[in-house]
């Protein structure tokens, strides 16, 4: 007999969060980012799901390759470019598109032999400080580009720091705007959050990420307010329950103690499940579709629940630790953590399901 913790995943919720990219900004081109195993929902399960969306991004070269060899001939861009001069073959041999973030990845492909010309997302540093080119070089670099027998179609491309908050995305686009005045070029400025908070400055190709798995990046707005559906949900059963007496403590550390006699839960789920050990006690956790709250230290392959409101509660209970009726965004911050890495850590060991 299996643990009961499982993770099923929805692909119709994925379809419908990409439709609401899509009427958010008609007028863009919606690349789904299914980087990092596409944010632990699998990257053919997602695709095939997304098959609708007009482009595909990723991080490594082998998910592109994959995506590839799976059917895939939408564009697929690798977000961070290229880490060596022997991959740029297989990049052109494969149709990829790659961000162009500095100047040894420039060199490289300028040197490289030319065999089919190479899609360019020239990444332009307008306030992040992480990776890309300063505005000032754009003309000098597109003079080096346009010469090049080795490249394509050039995209402009920036990446917003403040999307989700109060400082916004205006004074990054004006920096962009600036470097890219009188250039009748392609780009991609905008994430989920951008969508969904400044619609008006999306352009181009929209990189929708965080939102197609429906989860809000927007600290002050849920996925329910924005009308996304999760399309993770996390699950499991009670496998234990136990009586407390008032003062007795609970797990490893003994951080929670009993402030009356009560009933308390033992749920098959731990951090070597992708569930945080730092959770502290009281993160909402669902029993029967009801919300209680965590108590104790989470463990390898447990942690424990407050069942004073669910009386009727016992072992087998189905318990939901994130998605349909818990928002994972709610886990994460109670956690002090963000949605993308709880979605990212669902560890192998657990099993995944397909449900609609």
């Amino acid at each position: 007999m299996t643990r009961p913790i499982r993770a099923t995943i929805r692909p119709a919720a994925l379809r419908d969060n990409l439709e609401l990219a899509r009427r958010l900004v008609p007028a863009a081109r919606q690349m789904a980012v299914i980087k990092a195993n596409a944010y632990g929902h699998g990257l053919l399960r997602v695709a095939q799901a997304l098959r609708a969306a007009d482009g595909f991004a990723v991080l490594d070269l082998a998910a592109a390759v994959c995506l590839r060899n799976a059917g895939f001939d939408q564009p697929v861009l690798l977000l961070e470019g290229f880490f060596d001069a022997a991959e740029l073959p297989v990049i052109a041999h494969e149709r990829l598109s790659v961000v162009i973030h500095c100047e040894e990845q420039l060199q490289m492909v300028l040197a490289s032999p030319a065999v089919e010309r190479v899609p360019v997302f020239l990444k332009l540093n307008t306030g992040m400080n992480r990776l890309g080119f300063d505005s000032a070089l754009l003309p000098a670099l597109l003079q080096r580009l346009g010469r090049a027998r080795q490249v394509g179609e050039v995209t402009l491309m920036t990446h917003f720091a403040d999307a989700d908050d109060d400082r916004g995305v205006d004074w990054q686009l004006q920096r962009f705007d600036a470097a890219a005045r009188g250039l009748d070029l392609p780009v991609s400025l905008a994430n989920s959050a951008t969508l969904l908070r400044h619609p008006g400055a999306v352009r181009g190709w929209a990189r929708v990420g965080l939102m197609l798995y429906g989860a809000s990046p927007l600290p002050d707005r849920g996925a329910v307010q924005l009308g996304l559906r999760p399309a993770m949900t996390l699950e499991s059963r009670l496998i234990a329950v136990r009586e407390l007496a008032c003062g007795e403590r609970v797990g490893y550390g003994g951080t929670y103690t009993a402030p009356r006699a009560m009933r308390m839960g033992v749920v098959a789920c731990g951090y070597a499940d992708g569930y945080p050990r730092h959770t502290p006690s009281g993160a909402p956790v669902l029993v029967a579709g009801r919300r209680v709250g965590l108590i104790g230290r989470v463990s390898m392959d447990m942690l424990c629940v407050d069942l004073s409101e669910v009386p009727e509660a016992g072992a087998g209970t189905p318990v939901v630790l994130w998605g349909d009726g818990l928002p994972v965004e709610e886990v994460a911050q109670a956690a002090g953590t963000v949605a993308y890495q709880l979605l990212c850590a669902l560890a192998p060991r657990v099993p995944v399901h397909e449900a609609d």
